[in-house]
């Protein structure tokens, strides 16, 4: 049995993103003495495993619940898609490797090819559209699919515009504090503009995205770019909209 701060230090996932995984029924432990101390064994590191591949495919923390949870779920398939996907990286970095040498010694290698992502994009699109099929049917994720597939690339900027600004107007209020009438209608705006562009983004779903934002490192990461802190500032912002 490991600790919660043991399994950080194992798996590279911080002890908040375990605690939030604990807090949404993702990842529970084993158990929790009465110290308060959450214990993993090897059934919850495996399934931690599973969830960090999934997240590669970039699913979204309740649709990888809810396949984890699917009794049809198979394990092995997915292992070995994992390992299918971790050779096609090892393969390009191999080629990178190579290309720096031969750099190195003064070669005028302009062997592009060793960039190319190409296939390592198509089995993650492949997996990730087997998985979709499969387990994707929540009806966010279909009005989603529905909603964007005909979007065009004047759309998707002209959503990342509209986004940018939200992102904006959230880092020019963070002195205001999350609970201000300012705030809030910020807020109400972000879930206007998720129900718009995406799907309807009803309360539970948005208290769902908020804790994302503070928990997922790479919400957070992508959050942050605007205004550091950003991400805790709109999780707390949601948190308050959200109450009854």
């Amino acid at each position: 049995m490991k600790t919660v701060k043991q399994v950080a230090r194992l798996t590279g996932v911080s002890v908040r993103t375990l605690h939030h995984y604990d807090s949404i029924g993702l990842l529970r432990p084993a158990c929790v003495t009465g110290a308060g101390y959450r214990m993993y064994g090897q059934k919850e590191l495996a399934r931690l495993h599973h969830i960090l591949f999934l997240r590669e495919l970039e699913f979204p923390l309740s649709e990888i619940r809810r396949i984890l949870d699917d009794p049809s779920f198979d394990k092995q398939k997915v292992l070995l898609e994992h390992k299918k996907l971790l050779t096609l990286k090892r393969d390009r970095l191999n080629r990178l490797i190579e290309l720096a040498g031969s750099v190195a010694k003064g070669e005028d290698n302009m062997n592009f090819g060793a960039f190319d992502t190409t296939e390592i994009e198509k089995a993650k699109k492949q997996y990730g559209a087997e998985a979709k099929e499969r387990w994707g049917g929540s009806a966010a994720y279909a009005e989603s699919e529905q909603k964007t597939k005909n979007y065009t690339k004047e759309d998707w900027r002209r959503i990342k515009q509209e986004s940018d600004g939200i992102f904006r107007e959230f880092a020019q209020q963070m002195g205001k504090g999350p609970a201000h009438p300012d705030v809030r209608q910020t807020v109400k705006k972000w879930r206007h503009h998720i129900t718009m562009n995406y799907y309807n983004c009803t309360e539970e779903i948005l208290a769902g995205l908020g804790e994302m934002y503070a928990a997922d490192e790479r919400f957070q990461k992508n959050i942050d770019a605007h205004a550091e802190g950003l991400a805790q500032f709109m999780s707390a912002a949601i948190k308050e909209y959200c109450k009854k």
